[in-house]
């Protein structure tokens, strides 16, 4: 069994140092698992995450965006990609009124997760040849905003973990110039590095404005960041 050392509590600082808890590498678990889970114990957005009650720490990125780009109105109708545990959800519901009635809330994923009040979910792998008329029957209508976070599982080289996120991204892309309604908006996690110029090429031909956003909550380590698309066009015959 593996247990967290350090001493010191609440803040985790004594004397003006920041203690941070480190994880002994189990006989059972990678050098990854270890490194992923001792980040866990010390990501203050993880800790912040559970105070707040949001499922993740990734609903502090989503904050963020709407706070500077007023994405989430109310009476709004979104699609969530990729939307376990549900962090993306819950402040989506929550700020366009899913759970007065008033907006409506759609997310889908290959992984189940606890129900959100005001969000309608289903299990459903996105890549099959059925899912995006599967989500639209799910909506019954235009969608105002498409949010997509989906990354496929890493393989550990970073040149075809980039391609494989950009695919998703160009993915969840035409789903979101299938469905959504004029002025609406679309965000799709991507990774530093480029390829995604094809992607960025057709989100400006279809969108008033394209940039790419780093929210405060996105590791500094990371090479994620997101591409943001709003004020959409409408579809092309």
């Amino acid at each position: 069994m593996t247990e967290g050392k350090g001493s010191g509590s609440g803040s985790g600082r004594e004397g003006g140092r920041s203690l941070k808890t480190r994880v002994k590498t189990a006989r059972k678990r990678s050098l990854s698992s270890t490194l992923w889970l001792e980040r866990q114990l010390n990501d203050p957005y993880v800790a912040r995450a559970k105070r707040d009650g949001y499922r993740s720490r990734a609903a502090y990125k989503l904050i963020e965006m709407d706070d500077r780009f007023h994405l989430l109105k109310p009476g709004g109708r979104i699609v969530d990609l990729g939307a376990a545990p549900g962090g993306w959800s819950q402040i989506a519901a929550d700020r366009v009124k899913a759970k007065d009635g008033r907006g409506k809330v759609v997310g889908v994923d290959l992984l189940d997760m606890e129900p959100i009040n005001g969000v309608d979910f289903a299990v459903k792998d996105f890549n099959d040849d059925d899912a995006p008329d599967f989500v639209k029957n799910m909506l019954g209508g235009e969608a105002d905003g498409v949010m997509s976070d989906m990354a496929a599982n890493a393989t550990g080289h970073k040149q075809t973990d980039h391609l494989r996120i950009v695919a998703l991204a160009e993915l969840a892309a035409e789903f979101a110039m299938d469905v959504l309604a004029p002025k609406g908006f679309f965000v799709a996690k991507v990774i530093q590095g480029g390829t995604e110029g094809q992607l960025l090429a057709r989100l400006k031909k279809d969108f008033a404005a394209v940039r790419h956003v780093k929210p405060a909550a996105s590791r500094a380590d990371s090479a994620e960041l997101y591409v943001l698309a709003t004020g959409f066009r409408g579809r092309r015959d």
